[in-house]
């Protein structure tokens, strides 16, 4: 396959320096890589398969003689940028949230929608970090038994507020362990460590927060389910990586747990762990810096009225990697 020119937009972030990672480990054709970050981080280089590559001010210009461009900025400078690569020829793969509800954008978590990386016109969208990991082992279930409504409970890891939320988090923690005061001054509305902060992103007129509506509208986008009915709260937990969601699924047709643990065990992207006899369960810990989603404590709903058919589970997923970074590289992969 011949080689690509690809530019990283944001590369000195934490999702930036990710998606260099996956490139390598994935073995993507890069002939040619293009690191981007804003000026001050002109004149530092990131490395690359053995190499120091120098960073490129994000510009316009920039963009000239790249094939695909991965980008990992906010919403504004996605906004700026991503049209002025397109124009120059580049086809880019956008984590912010700026397009993904763009009707002619496609929204893609490759084990669900990819087909509709061929409906794009020069940008794709990858979706947020929590719809990905929940829907990803929502989706065969879906195939096997009709998706109609969720309810999720998020439970996100500091690594979703990137590098500045991982810094606080490791701050307040050293601050605990010598008795120190907390003068909270990072990210988050209120001191992370030891406490729990059910927010993230700003309220809307239902009371609802913006990362908790990106569940239902993304997700009826990215799975061609228009009157999917979701409700999710979201809550920031003092975790360094990795989302943990609570689901419960309602569907149009009978699924039994064991049932749903055979078709999750052949579900690509998934790894059941499901043993409580056992202890076993996903976690956190375990499911940091890998790609697949765990899933596990499957049951069926026992709140459930008569004629409703639901199941619970608990699912977990490096919020960087398939979140993010991964699922950007695997939808260039499929663009290839």
């Amino acid at each position: 396959m011949a080689g690509k020119v690809v530019a990283v937009l944001g590369a000195t972030g934490v999702v930036g320096r990710q998606m260099l990672q996956c490139l390598e480990e994935r073995d993507f054709p890069v002939d040619r890589l293009v690191p981007l970050a804003s000026a001050r981080s002109v004149g530092r280089a990131v490395r690359f398969r053995g190499e120091e590559i120098p960073i490129c001010e994000a510009a316009p210009e920039a963009f000239e003689g790249v094939d695909i461009v991965l980008s990992a900025v906010g919403d504004g400078q996605a906004r700026e940028l991503l049209p002025e690569a397109v124009r120059r020829g580049a086809v880019c793969i956008d984590n912010s949230h700026a397009f993904r509800l763009d009707a002619d954008v496609p929204l893609i978590i490759p084990e669900i929608n990819a087909d509709d990386i061929a409906t794009h016109s020069g940008i794709i969208s990858n979706p947020n970090c929590a719809t990905i990991i929940g829907l990803v082992p929502l989706w065969p279930l879906h195939q096997a038994a009709g998706l109609i409504r969720v309810i999720a409970s998020t439970y996100q890891a500091a690594s979703g507020a990137g590098k500045p939320g991982l810094d606080e988090l490791v701050r307040e923690i050293r601050c605990m362990a010598s008795g120190e005061p907390i003068a909270q001054t990072g990210p988050f509305a209120y001191q992370l460590a030891g406490n729990l902060i059910p927010q993230i992103g700003g309220f809307g007129d239902n009371a609802y927060t913006s990362e908790e509506m990106k569940f239902q509208n993304e997700g009826r986008k990215i799975c061609h389910l228009p009157k999917l009915r979701v409700n999710c709260t979201c809550v920031r937990v003092p975790v360094m990586r990795s989302h943990s969601e609570s689901i419960t699924a309602e569907f149009e047709r009978p699924i039994a747990a064991d049932e749903a643990r055979e078709i999750l065990s052949a579900a690509a992207g998934v790894e059941v762990v499901d043993d409580p006899a056992r202890l076993a369960y996903p976690m956190p810990l375990a499911t940091s810096d890998q790609d697949l989603i765990y899933i596990g404590r499957i049951r069926e709903d026992i709140s459930a009225a008569d004629g409703v058919h639901s199941l619970s589970f608990w699912c977990c997923g490096d919020q960087i990697r398939k979140g993010a970074a991964t699922n950007a590289v695997q939808i260039a992969e499929r663009l290839l």
